[in-house]
């Protein structure tokens, strides 16, 4: 790890906000262009349909970033935005607490973002069917990919190691 891998990019916040906005942008324009009966409806459907996932999957890694940050934790951030995870959960440096305020914060995250989109779809919208298919499937991976660390390590086993849990021995 480097020291100076501790301080957040501004591209990443920039490239997070610039989807958000684009999938925002789209998802209505898709709306729009349907109601218009226009032509080009699917394609910007099919675009925003994807881009809306891709916002909630950085809404809910903003989340765990939060639970991270509030309780304190050693975090690393990637040097460039194309970067898959927002940040590294330092595993030397966090202690158990951190780690469950960390994975909770991400949690949230999804719940509050799968409300808001279980509230504003609606699902005679092309864009608004794949949106919640792909979010129902990002729910599911959570569920599979999440949960079961954050039970083992709320019983009282270690923190996990690889993929976004770094430790200076990595």
């Amino acid at each position: 790890m480097n020291a100076d891998d501790s301080r957040m990019p501004v591209s990443l916040v920039l490239r997070d906000l610039l989807v958000i906005a684009l999938s925002i942008f789209l998802w209505q324009w898709s709306h729009a262009l349907h109601d218009a009966g226009a032509a080009s409806a699917m394609a910007v459907a099919i675009v925003a349909g994807l881009l809306l996932p891709v916002s909630a999957y950085f809404v809910h890694e903003w989340g765990h970033l939060s639970g991270a940050l509030a309780s304190g934790s050693r975090v690393h951030f990637p040097r460039n935005a194309v970067a898959v995870f927002l940040f590294r959960f330092d595993v030397d440096q966090n202690d158990r607490r951190q780690f469950l305020a960390m994975s909770v914060g991400g949690y949230v995250a999804s719940l509050v973002v799968v409300a808001l989109l279980l509230a504003t779809l609606q699902l005679r919208y092309l864009a608004d069917q794949i949106a919640l298919t792909l979010t129902a499937i990002g729910v599911l991976a959570t569920f599979i990919l999440e949960l079961p660390p954050f039970y083992k390590v709320w019983r009282g086993a270690p923190l996990p190691h690889g993929a976004a849990f770094v430790s200076e021995r990595d």
